[in-house]
């Protein structure tokens, strides 16, 4: 099983969904060798909730995941918190729901929640909760007090990082961080456009179709994180596509 933690299916926050840019962002990362991806879209994302209700709408639903034609995709979003930093949250489809209705309020930033409320919120027990790019510059987590940090069950290593940081350095940051805490790194492109995916990838030993059997897998250490030789490039060529695409829309 070769799986992406960590992805989007928008270009960008402001733009609306598009089932057909779903669909491409799903041939992608098919033709990059991945049978399945957490689809962690931003919580305060324009109409958030109609992501999933194309979903439920076109695909069937099984155990944890929708069957896109085959391809796994499991329900999640990125959650912005008060402290600083991005949390990525992992679950069953009704859990991604209760939760985002949950944070109605704390969209904007001043408004955020903090991390110790959102992990109290009901449903949360049962998510996959990764600190995502915990070195980011602009948003980091690293500096979140030791005992939320032992929360979480992964750590993303990130290919926008990778790209911008070095993949050596960050790799070794990243790695020697989530050792030090006794947590474990998992691989996430961060794409918001399609070419991005592959960059960085989850190669299981196990195939999983439960959220549980995703974090035990995990936990087992059953699994290689890969980071592609053409990372550099796709991040940079997504990042340019994006770019002219955003300009054009300004500019239409």
């Amino acid at each position: 099983m070769k799986i992406d933690f960590h992805t989007h299916v928008k270009l960008s926050k402001k733009v609306t969904f598009s089932p057909e840019y779903l669909q491409e962002s799903i041939l992608e990362a098919k033709g990059n060798g991945l049978t399945a991806i957490t689809l962690t879209e931003h919580f305060n994302t324009t109409r958030f909730f109609d992501i999933y209700d194309f979903l439920d709408s076109k695909y069937a639903y099984h155990e944890d995941y929708y069957d896109i034609d085959g391809f796994k995709l499991f329900a999640g979003m990125e959650i912005d918190v008060k402290e600083g930093g991005h949390i990525l949250f992992i679950g069953n489809r009704k859990d991604v729901r209760k939760i985002r209705e949950q944070l109605n309020g704390h969209e904007e930033e001043g408004s955020f929640i903090s991390v110790v409320d959102l992990f109290r919120m009901d449903g949360v027990s049962d998510m996959i909760k990764i600190g995502a790019h915990p070195f980011r510059e602009s948003n980091p987590l690293h500096h979140l007090p030791e005992d939320i940090l032992r929360q979480f069950d992964f750590f993303d290593l990130n290919a926008k990082d990778l790209y911008k940081y070095g993949i050596s350095a960050m790799q070794e940051q990243v790695n020697d961080f989530a050792q030090k805490l006794g947590v474990p790194v998992v691989g996430g492109s961060d794409t918001h456009h399609p070419l991005q995916f592959g960059s960085v990838t989850n190669v299981l030993e196990e195939e999983c179709s439960t959220i549980p059997q995703l974090k035990q897998t995990i936990l087992k250490g059953k699994y290689e994180l890969e980071i592609s030789p053409c990372l550099m490039t796709k991040v940079k060529a997504a990042s340019m596509v994006k770019e002219v695409i955003k300009a054009s829309m300004k500019n239409g």
